[in-house]
């Protein structure tokens, strides 16, 4: 069916404006659908999606947060555009956490795959693709992504080790060293405390 045959209007915030989506299918708020779509029935279209002009969807699929289908892409019945395929099989236990933790810079464009967990001060930089966990404080560049070096908490790229095996940052002096395991840690601040905790300790 095409979309033009169950229109509805309603809502989006990317826009805003009202545009036509489907009424037999569950499509949410703040996602995008041009009206020359072609969505099958039953399909569900999820948070900040975009379908374009052309694009050819079937019914019964499940098209997750932030996903963009251009036109011209064709879809057929029951498919999942997510972490784990299979529409026609319930797999919402086995949905994976994806966790940034405290402090982290994620790039414009980047992509961060479901399940995996960005570490404390980690940058990730512009467009970067990252499938597996970054380490505390690494910087993560390219497709896939690849560690290529370190971040300091005040956002300057450290150098490499002295002979002592401790890196200083260059904007605040700070110093960070490899830990056994080779976990970066800070040794002049901890982690979990706030910079703006430094003031007040001074």
């Amino acid at each position: 069916m095409t979309a033009e045959r169950y229109l509805s209007p309603i809502y989006t915030a990317a826009n805003n404006s009202l545009l036509p989506v489907l009424m037999a299918n569950y499509i949410h708020p703040t996602a995008c659908v041009d009206s020359a779509a072609e969505i099958g029935d039953g399909t569900k279209i999820w948070h900040f999606s975009h379908i374009m002009a052309g694009a050819r969807i079937g019914g019964d699929c499940s098209l997750g947060q932030n996903v963009f289908v251009a036109g011209g892409v064709v879809l057929g019945n029951h498919v999942k555009v997510l972490m784990n395929p299979r529409c026609e099989i319930v797999r919402k236990s086995e949905y994976r956490p994806t966790r940034v933790l405290r402090g982290a810079t994620i790039g414009a464009n980047a992509t961060i795959v479901c399940g995996v967990t960005i570490g404390r001060y980690a940058m990730i930089g512009a467009g970067a693709v990252v499938i597996a966990d970054v380490p505390q404080y690494a910087l993560m560049v390219g497709v896939p992504g690849a560690q290529r070096g370190w971040y300091s908490r005040h956002g300057y790229r450290l150098p490499s080790p002295a002979a002592d095996g401790i890196m200083v940052c260059p904007g605040s002096g700070w110093r960070y060293r490899l830990d056994a395991a080779g976990l970066l840690a800070c040794l002049d601040w901890p982690e979990d405390k706030p910079l703006s905790a430094v003031e007040s300790h001074a």
